[in-house]
């Protein structure tokens, strides 16, 4: 995917995500099995992850560098970064680190995560304007679960992490 399909996936995916929680009942928006997260959380840990993304891509490339280093491989293509992601899934135990831990989310709150998710989005899609094709293979970020990350890998992650935490909250209210 280049910067243009990039662009135009993250938005379609979380437009999918927000008009998918948007359509939910109170009820259903504050739904879930016990110890699960309900569509608020997954909406709040949506946030909680794309915002040090959107931090991060505006900062200068030598300080990207400096503090993460550069890649030593190529970048993967969408459909294995997905699949090592779903790897990873398997082995996990436990919540996220806690920087990603949703608080609860009021269904009267659907309104403004909604209008913070868009604003973050837009972010992300503006400073990556700023990046060369060569520099989204370049560069790396750190990665919570997948470890060292391509930033275009990073946005990879990005798109699916929405169509991800969408699936589970259909799969959470089928046990409504």
């Amino acid at each position: 995917m280049n910067k243009v399909e990039i662009k135009a996936r993250l938005e379609d995916s979380y437009d999918h995500f927000l008009k998918f929680i948007g359509g939910l009942s109170k009820d259903e928006f504050e739904y879930a099995p016990e110890r699960k997260w309900n569509a608020g959380q997954q909406a709040d840990h949506l946030i909680k992850s794309t915002r040090p993304l959107e931090k991060a891509l505006g900062y200068p490339k030598f300080l990207i560098k400096f503090k993460f280093g550069l890649a030593n491989r190529p970048s993967r293509t969408y459909p294995e970064l997905v699949e090592r992601y779903k790897q990873k899934l398997t082995t996990l135990e436990g919540d996220p680190p806690g920087n990603f831990v949703p608080k609860r989310v009021p269904f009267s709150d659907l309104n403004k995560v909604t209008k913070t998710q868009k604003e973050i989005v837009s972010g992300i899609q503006e400073k990556l304007s700023k990046w060369s094709e060569d520099q989204l293979d370049q560069y790396i970020f750190p990665h919570p679960l997948l470890g060292k990350v391509t930033v275009r890998e990073m946005l990879y992650f990005t798109i699916y992490h929405a169509e991800h935490h969408q699936n589970v909250v259909k799969i959470y209210l089928k046990g409504i």
